[in-house]
């Protein structure tokens, strides 16, 4: 709330109100300082603005800040009829009701040096509006206004130049998006940052609609809901505004609402320049966008069920088809929207849209889907990384082999090989050559599964049927992930052209799966430079296709090997959190919290990183061993190496199950458990082993470490430690520690960088480390950014949050680096934390 009014010292002049910082600083202290100003003298004050921006507030803080006699009336929507209601209200006495002249005189006799001040001018009766000129003549007036309103042309063109003679018309700003934040956050504590970046951009900077939805998502309602459950009070004040524009307005506003998104200014029509005179509606180089797209939602369901339907109609027939078929289906005309999103999916131009415009068709009520729309719905789902959604439109019960086929692919991908090869059972050997082609191909995946071995011989009886190069794409590339699976030579290339080859034939899932297969098989076996950059690569191709679900299933297969490689800390944490609020696949989700977990923990920032893996639910079975192994990792540098020594029962990728080895036997050392600890057992990545022979001679640790030099800067710097912490020898330990120093220090691996210098202490040799400036304090708004930055958000999400720019963001990051000797963002963050406890 605002502070109590004082006087400005020295002036005598009466002092505005001071706001508060925050969710409180509502309305903005300059403009009621502007209207404290305009009021010095005899004059009008016009404060204009749409419904629920705080008009009414201002009149208020006016009042409080006046010193001297305030008189208080206004119009009501029920009575604007009665002639000088609004002024007898405010002098609390009946007033002449014949002339505006008589009526003035009277008012002016009352008020003299007071403060007069009118709410709701937009429903005044035309003798007040008359009056007000010649009364602002000789008292100090202050009026609201809302935007849209009725009153003729004339009244408002006096009343600007009644304001313009002697006071000043105001409008109303937007809340800045920091103070609607900040409200959001008062009001709905639990809101994820999501919600509350989702609820200040529907609210548009109008302080009600801020309020009203935060209460809606404190009350356990979601931030996307339109309708029911929203604040009554709310629709009704918006509506009301609504109700007093005209015809074609009210029907542009409702049009944007339905679009749910800005739009070609020529499509709303006439109505659209009276939506910008008022303030409704922004126009930046041709694209219509609502202030407050809470407002077009309120205008779109003031609509009846004929008039929505029939604008859903026009709609159609201004956008794209991709659009045009939703709005048909939801004017109920599903026929029509079933043609038009199965001519629009043929001319598609992108495995995404392809697949939402099909399964839109498979969907529509009252409409029978032919059986070849399904499956190509079916097949264009899996080309987009849905599975579900193909389950979904393909009859489990059906005999034709080509749905049995791609059923089977759609649970392969699910990672359910038992029911995948049950799901083609009932496919001839009769089919034709692609179908025969696919059930193979299932069936060999389900093997490799569940009977690796099996399956390399089965796959050479396969090349014997099919030829040596099979014609089928999807068969060839199952065949090149058998040897990749059991490592047969040349496997790389054998996955890298069977994905050229499908891509080449049309066949993205294929294409899209060797890939994925690639990026993971080079992974297990540590070679993540590799990994990383075939991750990349596929990741661009599926954004260009619109394959949404494979794209971040590579994006996050790519920062999980970048954090395994300990290298660019700051940039996995800050693009793994990005990644992670978003809709994601479930192995995408895993890779990312790993990844972000994993860079958090090496960074400091361990509590968070900890956090980050306990707020995953039901971890995939795909990557339940990584998301196991940081968990462990995040345990043991927190300096809880009991926590990762139980036995580990779930089968792991060699690289991960070689890294849950490495970290168990360090945690045997921390936990000063004696004997040789964990033994390299059937592990079979050279650099795993030999990271493991050396706790039992540790004159071999130079070796393991050069063995990780360009795999992983992490397990080379823990090789050097080790051989620095087992050695007693001043000669022979310090060297590694340096160089264990060196790396880390450069890597921004905080914790392995603090262990190094503890154990160069034990030989007397303190490192000249960089600390914080002394008197140079973080600021409060380095504080709020970095006290973020350790709550794993992005940039994006900081910017958004707090109301800045990406750029100020970033400033901010680097000015607390500097302060408080940090290499990298996420060590000052830590630090951060640290300092405000």
């Amino acid at each position: 709330m605002p502070e109590a009014p004082t006087d400005d010292p020295g002036t005598g002049t009466p002092a505005v109100g001071r706001a508060t910082v925050g969710a409180a600083a509502w309305p903005p202290a300059d403009l009621v300082a502007a209207a404290m100003d305009a009021l010095r003298n005899p004059g009008l004050v016009v404060i204009a603005g749409a419904p629920g921006t705080g008009r009414t507030t201002v009149l208020k803080r006016l009042g409080e800040a006046f010193r001297g006699a305030v008189f208080t009336g206004g119009a009501l929507a029920m009575l604007r009829g009665v002639p000088a209601l609004p002024l007898s209200r405010a002098v609390r006495v009946r007033l002449p009701s014949h002339e505006a002249p008589l009526l003035a005189e009277a008012v002016r006799s009352r008020v003299r040096h007071g403060l007069l001040l009118l709410d709701d001018l937009q429903w005044a009766d035309p003798l007040t509006m008359a009056a007000l000129p010649a009364i602002a003549e000789h008292c100090r007036i202050a009026v609201t206004l809302r935007t849209p309103h009725r009153l003729p042309g004339d009244a408002e063109q006096a009343l600007r130049r009644a304001a313009s003679a002697s006071g000043a018309w105001l409008n109303m700003p937007a809340m800045p998006a920091d103070a609607a934040a900040a409200l959001v956050r008062q009001i709905a504590p639990s809101a994820s940052p999501t919600v509350v970046a989702d609820l200040v951009r529907r609210a548009g900077g109008v302080p009600l609609a801020v309020t009203a939805l935060a209460k809606h998502v404190a009350q356990g309602g979601t931030h996307r809901d339109t309708g029911e459950g929203l604040d009554k009070g709310l629709a009704y004040t918006v509506a009301g505004a609504l109700a007093d524009l005209t015809r074609p307005a009210r029907t542009a506003m409702a049009a944007l609402g339905l679009l749910g998104r800005p739009v070609s200014a020529p499509v709303l029509g006439e109505g659209l320049a009276e939506l910008t005179s008022t303030g409704l509606v922004d126009i930046d180089d041709g694209i219509a966008a609502p202030v407050s797209p809470y407002t077009a939602e309120v205008a779109a369901g003031l609509l009846d069920p004929a008039e929505r339907a029939a604008l859903h109609r026009r709609l159609a027939t201004l956008v794209p088809p991709r659009e045009a078929a939703r709005h048909l289906a939801a004017a109920g005309a599903t026929g029509e929207a079933y043609q038009v999103a199965v001519r629009a999916a043929a001319a598609a131009d992108s495995s995404g849209d392809r697949a939402e415009l099909l399964l839109l068709a498979c969907d529509l009520p009252g409409v029978t889907a032919e059986p070849q729309v399904r499956i190509a719905a079916a097949r264009a789902a899996l080309a987009a990384g849905r599975p579900g959604s193909c389950l979904r439109v393909v009859d489990p019960a059906t005999t034709d082999p080509v749905a049995a086929v791609l059923r089977g692919e759609a649970l392969l991908q699910q990672g359910n090989a038992a029911a995948a090869a049950a799901a083609v059972t009932t496919v001839p050997d009769d089919a034709p050559p692609d179908v025969l082609g696919g059930r193979d191909r299932i069936r060999l995946l389900s093997m490799l599964t569940t009977d690796p071995g099996g399956a390399a011989a089965r796959a050479e009886d396969l090349l014997k049927v099919h030829g040596d190069t099979p014609a089928h794409p999807g068969l060839r590339a199952a065949i090149a992930a058998v040897r990749a699976g059991t490592r047969q030579p040349g496997w790389e290339y054998g996955l890298a052209s069977a994905a050229s080859a499908a891509g080449q034939a049309g066949d993205a899932l294929a294409a899209r799966w060797s890939a994925w297969l690639l990026v993971e098989t080079l992974t297990a076996d540590a070679r993540l430079t590799e990994a990383a950059q075939a991750a990349a690569a596929a990741a661009a191709a599926c954004a260009g296709d619109l394959a949404y679900s494979w794209q971040t299933r590579f994006i996050a297969a790519q920062l999980w090997c970048d954090a395994l490689r300990g290298e660019e800390i700051d940039e996995v944490v800050r693009r793994a959190g990005d990644l992670t609020d978003r809709t994601l696949p479930a192995v995408a989700r895993g890779y990312a919290v790993a990844a972000a977990s994993l860079a958090e923990a090496d960074g400091g920032l361990l509590a968070p990183a900890r956090a980050r893996l306990e707020a995953l639910p039901n971890r995939p079975a795909t990557t339940g061993a990584v998301l196991d192994w940081v968990a462990r990792e995040a345990a043991w540098l927190d300096g809880q190496p009991d926590q990762a020594t139980t036995p580990a029962t779930d089968p792991a990728p060699p690289l991960v199950d070689g890294l849950r080895r490495i970290t168990a036997r360090w945690a045997a050392y921390d936990a000063g458990v004696t004997g040789d600890g964990p033994h390299p057992g059937d592990a079979t990545l050279p650099p795993v082993v030999a990271t493991l022979e050396a706790w039992k001679s540790p004159d071999r640790f130079a070796a393991a470490a050069a063995a990780w030099h360009d795999l992983a800067r992490r397990e080379e710097v823990r090789c050097l430690l080790a051989r620095g912490l087992l050695e007693e020898d001043a000669e022979q330990a310090v060297p590694p520690l340096l160089e264990a120093e060196r790396l880390a220090e450069e890597a921004g691996l905080v914790v392995l960088l603090g262990r190094a210098r503890r154990a160069l202490r034990r030989h007397s040799i303190r490192r000249d480390t960089r600390g914080r400036r002394a008197g140079d304090d973080l600021t409060d708004r380095e504080r709020d950014v970095l006290r973020l930055v350790a709550n794993g958000e992005p940039t994006r999400r900081i910017a958004g949050q707090l109301g800045i720019s990406r750029e100020t963001v970033e400033t901010h990051i680097r000015a607390g680096m500097r302060k408080l000797g940090a290499r990298t963002r996420t060590e000052a963050a830590a630090l951060a934390i640290e300092e405000l406890g």
